[in-house]
Order: C-alpha cells, then sequence, then structure tokens
C-alpha cells in the first residue's frame, strides 16, 4: 500500500496526541525552519517538491505561495479550508479526526512562509467534533509555545482561530468563503486575486487542509522524497481517496498519487459488495464525470485522469453497481447543486432548475426525444457561468449522456425507470 505520511497516526477511536505527533516527527519541520530557513526558501522547498492542491483544483500549492509580493502590505492571512460540503468527500474530516496537529504545524508553515500573521481555519458546521478538537489543541500549543507570539523562541508571532460556516456548498470557494467568513453573502468574486486583496482587504492564501498537512513532513523528508512517493512520474506524494457506494469496505484511504483506480476499488476497498457488479463511479466528488468501466484501469492522478476528460476533484470515489438508476443519481446530485447555487449568474441560476427539470421528466417516463439534446445544450451552456460550479453540477449529467445515453433512453421507451424496483 505504499508509505503512510498522512495517515501513519491513525487510530479508529481518537486523534493523536501532541505527544504523539511530537514523537513521530511533529513540529520538527517547524522548529528548523524558524533557526534558519528564509521565508522565499520554504516557498521555493514546496514549488521544488511538485505538490498540487488538494481541494480539487489541483494548483500548484508553493506558485500560489509565489503570488503574494513580499513588498505587499499587512496583515496576512492563511485560510485552511476544512468546508468540505461536496457530496461524497469525507477525506478532510478523517484527517482532522487522525492527526490534526498536522494541519496546524503545515498552517503555521505556511503563515511563515508568506509572512502571515492569522490564520482562520474555515469548517462545516457538520463538523462540530472536529472544531472541538481543533479548540483544545490550539489552548495547548500556546502553552508549549508553539502558537501565538515568539514561537519556539523566534520573533515569528502566528495566531490561527476557527470559523464554522454557515453551511452552504459556495463556501468552498475561495473568494465566496472570505465573504462568508466577513458575514457578507457568499458568492464568488473573479475580479483580482485573493493575494492582493482577500479577507478583509488584505493579501490571503486559502488552502486544502490536505495541502497544509503535506507540508512538514515535505520540510523534514525534501521535495525529491515528496515526488517519489507517488506512483506516476509527473505525480507528488500520497493521497487520500475516499471510497464509498457499494464497496465492501468503504473508507479513506492513503495511497501513492497515480494508485491506478482499479486497484483502489478493487483491491483495497474490497471489491463490489458481494453479487453485484461495477457500472459506473464518480472520480472526485459529486462535481466530476460519471466514468464507465472500460475507464478503470486509469491512474488516479490529475494528468491521467485529464488525457480521458476527467477531474481527479477532491478523489472521492462513488462506486454504483449494475441496478443503481444512473439518471436517479444524476438528478440527486443536480438538485443538490440547484439548491446550493449563489443565484449570482444566468447560466447557473436558470439552468440548473431547468436541467433538473428535464432529468425529472426522463426519469418518470414523460420526457420525449427531444429532452436528450436539450440536456446536451444545457450541459455545455453551463462553461459559460460565472464561476467553475455550474460546470462542476453538470459534469455527472456530462458522464451520463456520454457513456450511458442508452440508459437514458430506455427510460424514454418504457415510459418509466426501467430500475424501479430492482
Amino acid at each position: 500500500m505504499g508509505e503512510k505520511v498522512l495517515l501513519q497516526n491513525r487510530r479508529r477511536d481518537r486523534p493523536a496526541t501532541l505527544d504523539e505527533y511530537r514523537d513521530s516527527g511533529g513540529y520538527q519541520a517547524l522548529a528548523t525552519v524558524l533557526k534558519g530557513v528564509e521565508p522565499r526558501e520554504l516557498i521555493q522547498m514546496v514549488l521544488d517538491s511538485g505538490l498540487r492542491g488538494r481541494g480539487g483544483a489541483g494548483f500548484p500549492a508553493g506558485r500560489k505561495w509565489s503570488f503574494l509580493r513580499q513588498e505587499a502590505p499587512h496583515p496576512r492571512y492563511i485560510i485552511p479550508n476544512t468546508d468540505e460540503m461536496e457530496p461524497g468527500t469525507f477525506k478532510d474530516r478523517v484527517l482532522v479526526g487522525c492527526d490534526p496537529h498536522q494541519i496546524i504545524e503545515g498552517t503555521i508553515l505556511a503563515g511563515y512562509a508568506n509572512q502571515a500573521e492569522r490564520a482562520v481555519i474555515f469548517i462545516r458546521p457538520s463538523y462540530e467534533l472536529e472544531a472541538k478538537v481543533f479548540e483544545r489543541e490550539f489552548s495547548l500549543l500556546r502553552e508549549e509555545g508553539l502558537l501565538g507570539e515568539n514561537i519556539l523562541g523566534s520573533k515569528f508571532d502566528f495566531e490561527i482561530t476557527l470559523h464554522r460556516s454557515a453551511g452552504r456548498y459556495i463556501c468552498g470557494e475561495a473568494s465566496a468563503q472570505v465573504k462568508a467568513i466577513q458575514g457578507e453573502r457568499p458568492r464568488p468574486d473573479k475580479e483580482g486575486h485573493m493575494t492582493e486583496s482577500g479577507l478583509w482587504g488584505q493579501p490571503t492564501i486559502v488552502n486544502n487542509v490536505e495541502t497544509l498537512a503535506c507540508v512538514p513532513h515535505i520540510v523534514r523528508n525534501g521535495g525529491e522524497w515528496f515526488k517519489n512517493l507517488a506512483a506516476t512520474p509527473e505525480g507528488a506524494g500520497t493521497k487520500l481517496y475516499g471510497v464509498s457506494g457499494m464497496v465492501e469496505r468503504p473508507d479513506c484511504y492513503e495511497l501513492p498519487i497515480g494508485t491506478p483506480l482499479r486497484e483502489i476499488i478493487f483491491e483495497h476497498a474490497g471489491g463490489m459488495k458481494a453479487g453485484r457488479r461495477f457500472k459506473a463511479c464518480l472520480t472526485g466528488g459529486a462535481s466530476t464525470k460519471l466514468l464507465p468501466e472500460k475507464h478503470l484501469d486509469v491512474r488516479m492522478d490529475f494528468e491521467a485522469l485529464a488525457k480521458i476528460g476527467h477531474r481527479l476533484g477532491t478523489a472521492a470515489v462513488v462506486v454504483f453497481d449494475e441496478n443503481a438508476c444512473l439518471v436517479s443519481a444524476c438528478l440527486n446530485l443536480l438538485t443538490f447543486f440547484t439548491r446550493e447555487s449563489c443565484g449570482w449568474c444566468t447560466p447557473c441560476r436558470e439552468g440548473l432548475p431547468y436541467m433538473r427539470h428535464l432529468l425529472r421528466s426522463i426519469e418518470l417516463g414523460e420526457a420525449d426525444e427531444d429532452c436528450i439534446p436539450r440536456l446536451k445544450e444545457m450541459t455545455e451552456m453551463m462553461d459559460h457561468s460565472y464561476c467553475a460550479f455550474a460546470p462542476g453540477a453538470a459534469a455527472p449529467v456530462k458522464g451520463l449522456l456520454e457513456y450511458f445515453e442508452d440508459e437514458v433512453r430506455e427510460h424514454l421507451v418504457r415510459g418509466c425507470c426501467p430500475y424501479k424496483g430492482v
């Protein structure tokens, strides 16, 4: 299964303590950096490691940090994103519940690299237990001199606070997240750049917590070590793959990034439930395309999936068996996305409800032949929305029409869902 990095301290009953994290090398990276590593040197370490964002977009983490100008004003902020409102995605919850100090140390290191003064961890409301874990550890770290003023006797001051989300999917988008923290309507803002004007109009870096958790390990072991963890030459690091649906062992698995999808499902997750046969899966949560059996050997990395027209996303693999109605599954997802739209732009506000209407008509057997080309046209129209929300919402439907159009047509021919009662 490869080397365990992020989940090396995983226990089923509780998170690792501060002492347990220290025993595994925790806070050594922070001590090393504060003894004489320059902020730009730390950014270069992360750049050299090849670490890409683990929240969905896959943008190189070091490159994002490098956008913040040395002469940029203060205060500066780091926002560790623990919103995780994507249906099917649960890796961040596992990570916090396993070893919160990895995230905290990675956040402090990100603060040092960007010469920030404060971090605001943004966490979804249903993660209240995890929020309390964070707050408990913050108090302990202040007592230990690992958080607050003059960390480890240095001149570096850094504080972390927690913000509990009101609970909307759109708050996971970086600029909408900033607005949510400020108490404003959480809608995406594509004007300008967060490193110029983010939280309270100040320079801000937003990173997924899995991304930040990788940083202490990179500092301790080196960028080349991190790259060599991958299963592909172009990859870097391990990856948390959350597997759910019709498999024997649904769970979060830490594996080399680039591990084949077939191996993830049929070896680590135990294969399909007894008597079931694989039909399709989502590769990276609810905002990725349905993937058919013919692509099961694809490697679960950014480039490999992109080559076949798919995305890694959050690497949340949701598995469907032969009895699943994929029209119904897409309708369920689209209902969620329609509700969660911020309503800012026309394609998203008007297009998603219309797509939901078309899918519902197909599922009920009330649609005519024209529904299919109209649905295809609408999925393409979503690419003209203001942000990535609508294209993501349309992605499962794109996969449905690309690979499972026969199933859609069967609904029309029968005048009902062929999977009802199965």
